[in-house]
């Protein structure tokens, strides 16, 4: 491990904004703050916004920035990425803002039933091939549901096609309130809004390119079961290849596909 991430890990460490929970960890020990959140971490009953794979918490950071009436928390595996939004929101003494590194599918042992208000997925691997891996498929968003409140919201960001077609199709096939979609963000998006202008670095790169990026926004009610959408297994695959996470703009021979 190179010297740059064992100084992150350690900052990561000391920073009281993050949180490590390996699987391992929540497995020997009950993580002590789920269904107190706001008590005991936030001391306000503000509503609470996951960021999922959260990566260098650019989102995290920016919705704390902009509403300071709701309390955000990016979630990733990955220490590395994670020290970045970390690192400026505590510079920043940012109060409504934390990180947890740990896996998405330990969600549940995290937040209790009802104590999310918000879900944003942003960019995610759409995992064309593994269904169940996908952070909008079936098997993720009924666990979304079991710690959202009644009426929460969970929103998409993608570049990928493949994602935003499965997603409608998912979401349209289980009967699912939409707010928005729209297939191309920036033809439709206010100017002034202050949540989607939001931009990560991945995106900046990717509408450099001149791809589009996909919203959409949807309630995933409580019943019943969700079933996956007949014909998604047909969907047509992304044709494009995507900026891998550690590629530098110009070298576009170390692109490498998504799947």
């Amino acid at each position: 491990m190179g010297k740059n991430k064992l100084r992150k890990f350690a900052e990561l460490e000391n920073n009281p904004l993050v949180l490590q929970y390996p699987f391992g960890r929540v497995r020997e020990n009950d993580f002590p703050l789920r269904g107190r959140w706001h008590e005991e971490f936030f001391h306000n009953d503000h509503p609470i916004v996951l960021e999922l794979g959260c990566g260098k918490g650019e989102y995290t950071v920016g919705l704390g920035r902009r509403f300071a009436n709701k309390n955000f928390i990016g979630i990733d595996i990955k220490g590395a990425r994670i020290w970045s939004g970390a690192t400026a929101a505590m510079r920043d003494e940012m109060k409504n803002v934390a990180f947890v590194r740990t896996s998405i599918e330990l969600l549940e042992k995290f937040f209790a039933p009802g104590e999310v208000s918000e879900i944003w997925i942003t960019f995610p691997d759409p995992q064309m091939k593994k269904v169940n891996k996908r952070l909008t498929g079936t098997r993720f968003v009924e666990m979304y549901r079991k710690v959202l409140a009644p009426g929460g919201l969970i929103h998409l960001k993608t570049d990928s096609p493949f994602l935003y077609s499965y997603t409608t199709m998912m979401v349209t096939h289980n009967g699912l309130e939409v707010l928005q979609s729209t297939s191309d963000l920036y033809a439709t998006l206010s100017p002034d809004d202050p949540i989607l202008n939001i931009r990560t670095h991945y995106e900046q790169q990717w509408l450099g390119r001149g791809l589009t990026i996909k919203y959409v926004s949807f309630r995933p009610g409580l019943l019943p079961s969700l079933e996956e959408p007949p014909g998604a297994d047909d969907l047509e695959p992304d044709t494009y290849r995507s900026y891998s996470r550690g590629h530098v703009p110009g070298e576009e021979e170390k692109e490498t596909c998504v799947d």
